[in-house]
């Protein structure tokens, strides 16, 4: 039977850290640590994130910005918008979340802000950062995953990892982040070829397909760390990528949907605006 990785309680841990650092900011440098959050429509979702983003970012000490833009702004507005968070100097970090309106050029937009305030990790020079394993600002989700991996206190090093999943966002960050860590790692996608006898050699699997149950007994290892990235809407409510039942019975470790990655990704965006107030300080940004 597996151990259940609480991110809950990960999570509350990390904030936790980061709320003291963020109060030693305070006293030194004698100003806020300070997050721009754009918002662009009416997406429900969203406007959840958005507001749990708040919530997480009050109870750290991390003064937050909120800019709500109408869901039919011009691609010109929103780009002002940003420069201006940009320009601003008192702005350490700034997200914009997505998805954006279809009607806007995503890219264009998220390439306005620079590595420097970029708390979501995603921009070019901090993915190239994560590639080359120099420091930078590293995507939440993943993040949270290795801080996950993390605490199992298993050793990493020489352990054969397997992604399901090639993302931007999380399968190939993931990956890179194994990859520093010294493990064998392995990406799968939907043009794997026998991902069954692939996934069962994995020490760590992390699965970030998107298909509610995916994963079964049968495609992992004996006493495999289990990461369960999916968060899929069903009939029966909600449910991750991992059949989460039967595969408990058979990992060592295994994070559950929902309680498993989704809070440490908010918990690591915190912690990523607190590190990109204090690398601008300590660069003279």
């Amino acid at each position: 039977m597996a151990e259940i990785i609480d991110g809950k309680a990960i999570s509350l841990k990390v904030k936790e850290e980061v709320k003291e650092k963020v109060l030693s900011f305070k006293e030194k440098y004698k100003r806020d640590v300070t997050l721009a959050v754009v918002l662009v429509g009416e997406d429900p979702a969203s406007k959840i994130y958005v507001a749990n983003k708040m919530k997480a970012a009050e109870f750290v000490g991390i003064k937050s910005l909120s800019f709500t833009l109408p869901t039919f702004s011009s691609q010109q507005n929103v780009e002002t918008l940003v420069k201006s968070l940009v320009a601003d100097k008192s702005v350490d970090g700034i997200l914009v979340q997505l998805p954006l309106p279809k009607t806007l050029d995503s890219d264009k937009i998220l390439s306005l802000i620079p590595a420097e305030k970029d708390v979501d990790g995603f921009s070019a020079e901090n993915t190239g950062n994560l590639a080359l394993f120099k420091d930078g600002t590293a995507p939440c989700t993943p993040a949270g995953i290795m801080r996950l991996i993390k605490s199992t206190g298993v050793e990493l090093i020489g352990k054969h990892a397997v992604i399901v999943g090639r993302s931007n966002i999380v399968g190939k960050p993931v990956a890179l982040m194994l990859l520093k860590e010294d493990c064998t790692v392995t990406v799968c996608h939907s043009k794997t070829r026998n991902l069954k006898e692939i996934t069962a050699q994995a020490d760590i699997l992390v699965s970030a397909i998107g298909k509610p149950k995916f994963i079964t007994e049968d495609m992992v290892k004996e006493n495999a760390i289990v990461v369960d990235v999916g968060i899929n809407r069903t009939d029966k409510g909600l449910c991750g990528d991992v059949d989460f039942d039967a595969v408990k019975e058979k990992a060592a470790f295994i994070t559950p949907v929902p309680g498993g990655v989704g809070p440490m990704t908010i918990a690591m965006l915190m912690s990523n605006a607190y590190f990109c107030a204090l690398r601008r300080e300590l660069r003279g940004i």
